[in-house]
């Protein structure tokens, strides 16, 4: 058997990511891996990145989110297509702080990651890592999306499994000859459940078993540390790592 951890979407929460890693840890898996949107929105990017970089150099596998095109560049149409008459000035207001907090080195390294990986399970059954679906960082697998476009993203991979984040609402999705799995968001989830979500896939002579866990973490210390900073949209940052739901 070979277990994959699959985290996502920790946005700049440094607290939560320490508490999945100790988790994850526990659940001692053959390979970790992060599906991006690493810094924007929470108050500690910085310490996000630094930890990320430790389990980079333990094995882990990380990739870019669209977020992270936002702060590492400000392509903001790259990192918002949907957003066609502009991003809002809470966002740019967001991403420039982010930036100035991550400083010279951390950006380039948020800058080299690469948008998907593939990894292999022991015998033989493809990964795929990505954002938000294969080739792409921007359009993700939304729970209301038809299912005539959920079959034509998958069948941008030959991948078995398509591990991904990107809508901070955690699912597993068995399509039979596919299956999707949204490790949801570690540090800015939108299911009304305030905890960090992440995944754990098992796989084994091509039968593959997935599911969500739950990780418990002071999210009244990152509310509050989100309150504090003043930047325009806080406050409804704050309110939706409070509760867990987007608020804005």
């Amino acid at each position: 058997m070979t277990r994959f951890a699959i985290l996502s979407d920790i946005h700049g929460n440094a607290l939560a990511l320490e508490a999945v890693r100790k988790a994850v840890h526990a659940s001692a898996p053959d390979h970790v891996a992060v599906a991006g949107d690493l810094v924007l929105n929470g108050p500690d990017p910085a310490g996000a990145i630094d930890v990320l970089r430790e389990m980079e150099a333990a094995g882990a596998v990380i990739v870019s989110g669209n977020t992270d095109i936002a702060v590492a560049d400000f392509d903001y149409a790259a990192a918002f297509p949907w957003m066609a008459e502009g991003v809002p000035d809470t966002f740019q207001a967001a991403t420039e702080w982010a930036q100035d907090a991550l400083g010279d080195d951390r950006v380039h390294w948020l800058r080299r990651l690469p948008a998907e990986r593939r990894l292999r399970a022991d015998d033989g059954t493809m990964v795929l890592i990505c954002h938000a679906s294969p080739g792409s960082q921007t359009a993700g697998f939304d729970q209301t999306l038809d299912p005539d476009v959920i079959v034509e993203r998958v069948s941008r991979t030959d991948a078995r499994v398509i591990a991904c984040g990107h809508t901070h609402l955690p699912e597993v999705r068995d399509l039979g000859w596919k299956i999707i799995v949204n490790a949801g968001s570690v540090g800015y989830v939108f299911d009304g459940v305030a905890s960090a979500s992440w995944a754990l896939i098992d796989i084994h002579d091509g039968v593959v078993t997935a599911e969500i866990r739950r990780t418990e973490y002071d999210v009244l210390a990152v509310a509050n540390a989100i309150s504090a900073r003043g930047l325009p949209g806080d406050v409804y940052r704050a309110a939706t790592v409070r509760t867990g739901k987007l608020v804005r």
